[in-house]
């Protein structure tokens, strides 16, 4: 009688990079897509009227507005603090933060979590448009104040460049240099 030999165990995220390399493959023009040059992408949202986006590596995660409580002696950009998987997040409203404004806060509100030195942060966006990509046609020249505004007053301190896709312009803002403010860092009055 034969001998039976048990398969080797199978590593399931090795199943999931497989079932991606080969579904990848099928896809026309994707692989050439993701690393074209002159291609940007980052996630897109909307604070007060200006269109942003941010690179892929300052965003960490997205979430729904946690619940917040709220810190005595606080700047009034600084909503409170929140627990997210048992970590204490600052929510920062980025739009009272950037222009004196407080954001109207509902109920399908999102935060962008960033990483900044000492511990991540939330920052109050007023609505999530995703994934966007910007190529180097697009990009809008030097001075794009003329843009609906785009880069004035505090904005003009984070975003360097801007793109027109379609009737909008965007202008690509810097959580990294944001994170790095000295006045965001000191959220205490």
């Amino acid at each position: 009688m034969a001998k039976k030999h048990a398969a080797p165990p199978v590593d399931p995220f090795e199943v999931l990079l497989d079932y991606e390399r080969r579904s990848l493959a099928h896809v026309v023009g994707l692989p050439e897509q993701l690393d074209a040059p002159g291609l940007w992408r980052g996630v897109g949202y909307r604070v007060g009227r200006r269109r942003l986006a941010s690179g892929f590596d300052e965003v960490v995660e997205i979430l729904p507005m946690p619940q917040v409580t709220p810190v005595p002696g606080a700047q009034p950009w600084m909503l409170g603090v929140a627990n997210v998987r048992g970590n204490l997040l600052p929510i920062v409203d980025l739009k009272q933060f950037l222009e004196g404004e407080r954001t109207v806060l509902h109920e399908a509100q999102r935060v962008l979590i960033v990483r900044q030195p000492g511990g991540d942060v939330a920052i109050t966006i007023d609505e999530l448009f995703g994934q966007r990509s910007f190529n180097d046609a697009e990009q809008l020249d030097g001075d794009f104040a003329g843009e609906g505004q785009l880069a004035d007053g505090r904005y003009a301190h984070f975003i360097d460049r801007a793109y027109r896709l379609g009737e909008h312009a965007w202008g690509i803002f810097s959580l990294d240099r944001l994170a790095r403010t000295p006045e965001f860092r000191q959220a205490a009055a």
